[in-house]
């Protein structure tokens, strides 16, 4: 996904592209669209290359880390932080790593949370995942019952709130959470007996 202040995104690179292959001068083209120059021959250079698909943004991680911690070495850190609990401070001296390179290895594995591990075993607890929206849904429906004019048995006393309640009926508000959605969406409460709109309920 292209950041929100691109100046091109895969359409516009398109665009960039089929102008410059109709004859337009690339330095034109990249003042047009408010690239440097060096952007543009890029662009055209990889549609040479690699056709429509080298016009998709492409991931910022490198290819290779030749820096990066031996793996042995991350399956010790990632073994202390299971069987013994302990945090990247008290794991780098016993390794001989910065406490920092230990804290990177722990999120890099997901083991920077105790909350996320199951305490007696170590083991990381496996949540289940939805890749798209709307993939799970769930529905829960609430049941209030209505406070009639002149109010409840709180106020008229129990004998004489239930005179006064009868055919009054209830207010049920659906809730719908979408698990595949990063926050959850909530439905508007619906009457389904009367048009009315809902009562305010403690």
């Amino acid at each position: 996904m292209s950041h929100r202040y691109a100046r091109l995104t895969v359409h516009g690179r398109r665009i960039l592209v089929e102008r410059v292959l109709a004859g337009r001068p690339v330095a034109h083209m990249a003042a047009e669209m408010g690239i440097s120059r060096p952007t543009a021959h890029k662009w055209v250079r990889r549609w040479k290359t690699e056709g429509t698909a080298g016009l998709a943004d492409r991931p910022s991680t490198p290819l290779r880390t030749p820096h990066r911690t031996p793996v042995a070495v991350e399956e010790r850190v990632c073994e202390l932080r299971r069987s013994r609990k302990l945090g990247p401070a008290r794991i780098g001296p016993v390794l001989g790593l910065p406490a920092s390179t230990v804290h990177r290895i722990l999120t890099r594995h997901r083991l920077n949370r105790l909350a996320w591990l199951d305490r007696p075993t170590g083991t990381l607890i496996r949540r289940y995942e939805r890749e798209r929206p709307g993939e799970l849904v769930h529905v829960d429906v609430k049941k209030l019952g209505r406070i009639p004019d002149g109010g409840g048995h709180r106020t008229l006393g129990r004998q004489a709130g239930r005179a006064t309640r009868s055919g009054v009926g209830f207010d049920y508000i659906h809730s719908a959470v979408d698990d595949g959605h990063e926050l959850p969406v909530r439905g508007v409460g619906q009457d389904l007996r009367r048009p009315t709109p809902l009562r305010g309920h403690r």
